[in-house]
């Protein structure tokens, strides 16, 4: 299914919510672009010109293995936008390493 998935396609959840646009597939997870982030457009709205290196703002991360199917455009997941959302921020931060219980 990742050999389907091409960059600036949107990405919508199961619910239809759109949870962002493809920037490119890396291994086993879809990375979004920066401009779909909700952290990065609050946090631009009213920040200063620093562009310090934190997570806040940066590229979020989904699982290929969410991916319901891949149809024109448009990347369909199986899970709602709210658990999509969480996803990207959880593979996000961990930089798509190994979860911490």
């Amino acid at each position: 299914m990742a050999e389907k998935i091409r960059e600036r396609m949107s990405v919508v959840a199961a619910d239809g919510t759109h949870v962002g646009t493809v920037d490119q597939v890396e291994g086993d997870r879809i990375k979004l672009t920066r401009s779909d982030n909700p952290t990065a457009s609050q946090n631009m709205a009213g920040a200063s010109q620093t562009m310090a290196g934190s997570s806040q703002g940066g590229h979020r991360y989904l699982p290929i293995s969410s991916v319901a199917s891949v149809d024109g455009d448009t990347v369909r997941l199986s899970t709602s936008g709210a658990e999509a959302q969480q996803s990207a921020g959880a593979q996000g931060s961990t930089q798509g390493g190994p979860s911490r219980a």
